[in-house]
C-alpha cells in the first residue's frame, strides 16, 4: 500500500468518476483504475462500485476512506512540520464552507489575510450545504470546516452570531409589522430551500404548529429572492447569508428571535496541522475585526 494508492482512492471518493479524478490528479484514467486495483486486491475488498462512467464507494469503501483520509491527513501534517524545521511554512490545506454566510461573509478577509501571512500554503475551499460539510469532517476529507452550532462532535471555534429573518415581499400585508411569528407565516405561499438553516425554520414554525403552504423549493437563493420580489411567496433565512434587500422585498425580524453561531470546526484542534494551526490561530485573533454579530 502506497500513499499514492491512498491520494488516488481519497481523489475518486471527490469527484466520483474515474475520469474526473484523472484529471484532478493529472495522471490517466487507466493509472487511477490500476492504482484502485492494486489497493482492492491487496486489501482483499471491493472499494469502488463501477456504474458506467461513474464510480461510488461500496461501504466498506466509505468506511475505510476515513483512514485513508486520516493517513493523508497525517502524512500532510508530518511534511508541514519538517518543512517548519528549516522556517519554510507551507503545504495544503483543505477547508469546507457552507454558503454565503462562511464563503462570502467570513472566508475572504480570513483567506486574505492567512495568504498574506502564508503564500507558500495552498488552500483548498470546497463549498457544500451544512450536512455535507459536517460529513465531510466527520470522513476526514476536510480538516476545517464552518458549522452552526450546537455541535459537539468538532472542536469549535465561534465566529460569528446570525439570526433568521423572514424575508418579504414589500407589498404583502405582513411587511408592515415590526416582527414576524409563526402563524403570521401559517396558510401562506411559502419558498423552502436546501440551506443548512432548514432544521431551525422547521423547529420555529413547529413551535407554534404554524404550516405555511410550500409551493416553491430552490437551491439558488436568486431564485428565492426573485420570487419574493415579485410577491409570489414569502420565506425564512440566515441573515448573514443575504444580500441588501432588493427592490420589492423588505427583511423582518422573527418572534421571538431565532439566533444561531457561526464556529470553524475539526474533529481535534490539538491535532491539526501546521497550516490548519496557523488558520484557526488567525481565525482567532481575527474574531473583533469581523464585526458580523
Amino acid at each position: 500500500m502506497t500513499f499514492t494508492q491512498l491520494e488516488v482512492f481519497a481523489a475518486l471518493a471527490r469527484m466520483g468518476s474515474f475520469s474526473r479524478a484523472a484529471a484532478v490528479l493529472g495522471i490517466s484514467q487507466s493509472g487511477v483504475s490500476h492504482a484502485i486495483k492494486q489497493l482492492e486486491t491487496e486489501l482483499d475488498v471491493t472499494l469502488v462500485n463501477r456504474e458506467g462512467a461513474a464510480a461510488t464507494l461500496t461501504e466498506v469503501g466509505a468506511r475505510l476512506l476515513i483512514r485513508a483520509n486520516d493517513l493523508l491527513q497525517q502524512k500532510e501534517a508530518l511534511q508541514q512540520e519538517a518543512d517548519a524545521e528549516h522556517g519554510i511554512a507551507r503545504g495544503r490545506l483543505r477547508i469546507a464552507s457552507f454558503g454565503a454566510t462562511s464563503s462570502l461573509q467570513l472566508l475572504p478577509k480570513l483567506l486574505a489575510r492567512f495568504q498574506q501571512e502564508h503564500p507558500l500554503v495552498e488552500v483548498h475551499i470546497e463549498e457544500a450545504t451544512d450536512s455535507v460539510v459536517v460529513q465531510w469532517l466527520l470522513e476526514r476529507r476536510v480538516e476545517l470546516g464552518f458549522v452552526t452550532l450546537p455541535d459537539e462532535r468538532f472542536d469549535t471555534l465561534t465566529l460569528a452570531k446570525d439570526e433568521l429573518v423572514a424575508v418579504i415581499p414589500a407589498t404583502h400585508f405582513l411587511a408592515s409589522r415590526s416582527a414576524i411569528g409563526a402563524m403570521d407565516l401559517h396558510g401562506q405561499p411559502f419558498i423552502r430551500t436546501s440551506a443548512g438553516s432548514g432544521p431551525h425554520i422547521d423547529a420555529f414554525l413547529a413551535s407554534q404548529g404554524a404550516e405555511p403552504r410550500t409551493l416553491f423549493r430552490f437551491e439558488q437563493l436568486a431564485s428565492m429572492m426573485g420570487f419574493v420580489a415579485q410577491g409570489s411567496a414569502v420565506t425564512i433565512a440566515a441573515r448573514l447569508a443575504l444580500p441588501a434587500p432588493p427592490a420589492g422585498v423588505v427583511y423582518r425580524p422573527l418572534k421571538p428571535r431565532c439566533r444561531r453561531e457561526i464556529a470553524l470546526a475539526a474533529l481535534r484542534l490539538d491535532k491539526l496541522s501546521p497550516a490548519a494551526l496557523a488558520f484557526v490561530e488567525l481565525a482567532r485573533k481575527s474574531r473583533s475585526s469581523l464585526k458580523l454579530e
